[in-house]
């Protein structure tokens, strides 16, 4: 199961409780206090994890508490701290901490995009001061100590992004799953009904050169996916760290909707859901030239010439016989590289 926006509880540890104690030793007269300092809570951290690719563990664990300091003890002997707590994320997990007022938006503590960047996300308390602490010329025997301060506790949501570098965009049954096992190692499930993929995918592609690239399958998207419809926003914030989109279309005719209209749907709705995502480097990939039918000329000129009009490169591939591939991945790769350069 592919999960990608949790809320937790975490409660850091609460420091140790000073201790009351005094030097009784024989031939030691007056002795003195000797009561050590009660040791500091665990805190609680939340690491970016390369061994972790879904936050399914959050949903059954909502949970988590580090330990507690140890208390002081005599002999002038501090108590043990609690040990930290870390907690493992996927890479591209973002930490946001919860209002206490639901009309407030979440504050974001963390972006975790890089393998074992780590955030602080509830401080463990302070241990106590055990009576040693308060001795002075004039109180030789303090009888005061201090007790420990409690942890931090948080309400946290999670929520992943993934990390690619591409993403496959277009109508459910456009040919995207079938397109990114035909170019990677990704094997995620196919077959002719819509929503077939309800999760995202993630391939490695890999070139001549030593050149790669990762590529992703979003979910199919309808007309009002920005507003939740079909699998909606759900899966659209996957997007957002992509670098290039490649719009896969259906151009058989097995749909019976026209390709250009596709096109623009899904433009339409991802400029309504976030604009950034509109502006991002595109391409046109017309799928499925295999199944072409001898009435289907018009329609793959059309959505060329749409193209055309949108300044975006046009491919025709496809996915099932790999013709077209070649020079779609190297488009992608190109169109990588100039995105890159242009944010360097």
């Amino acid at each position: 199961m592919f999960v990608d926006e949790v809320d937790i509880h975490v409660e850091a540890g609460g420091g140790g409780r000073g201790c009351l104690a005094f030097r009784r030793e024989k031939f030691v007269p007056r002795g003195g206090p000797s009561g050590g300092d009660g040791g500091h809570g665990g805190s609680v951290y939340v690491v970016a994890s390369p061994h972790i690719n879904t936050l399914i563990n959050f949903r059954f664990h909502p949970e988590f508490s580090a330990a507690r300091g140890a208390h002081g003890m005599g002999s002038n002997r501090t108590g043990h701290a609690g040990e930290d707590l870390e907690l493992a994320v996927p890479i591209g997990t973002l930490v946001y901490e919860k209002s206490a007022d639901p009309d407030q938006p979440s504050r974001l503590l963390a972006d975790l995009a890089e393998e074992g960047q780590r955030v602080l996300v509830a401080k463990g308390g302070r241990g106590g001061l055990g009576n040693a602490r308060f001795a002075t010329s004039t109180n030789r025997a303090p009888r005061k100590v201090q007790p420990g301060e409690p942890g931090e506790i948080k309400d946290l949501r999670l929520e992943l992004k993934l990390l690619a570098d591409v993403g496959l965009v277009g109508f459910p049954n456009a040919g995207k799953s079938t397109l990114i096992a035909r170019v990677s190692a990704a094997r995620p499930k196919i077959a002719d009904y819509p929503f077939t993929t309800l999760t995202p995918n993630l391939g490695v592609v890999r070139l001549s050169d030593d050149r790669s690239f990762v590529v992703a399958d979003v979910p199919g998207l309808i007309e009002g996916a920005h507003r939740g419809l079909g699998l909606g926003h759900q899966f659209l914030r996957h997007l957002e760290r992509t670098k290039v989109l490649v719009h896969v279309v259906d151009v058989s005719g097995a749909s019976g909707r026209d390709p250009v209209d596709d096109l623009d749907t899904v433009r339409r709705e991802l400029e309504l859901f976030q604009p950034t995502l509109a502006a991002k480097p595109q391409i046109v990939a017309a799928d499925k030239i295999d199944a072409l039918g001898a009435d289907r000329a018009e329609a793959v000129a059309a959505l060329q010439r749409r193209a055309a009009q949108l300044d975006l490169p046009f491919l025709q591939i496809s996915g099932v016989t790999g013709e077209g591939m070649p020079a779609l991945l190297e488009a992608m790769w190109r169109r990588l590289a100039e995105s890159r350069k242009s944010a360097a």
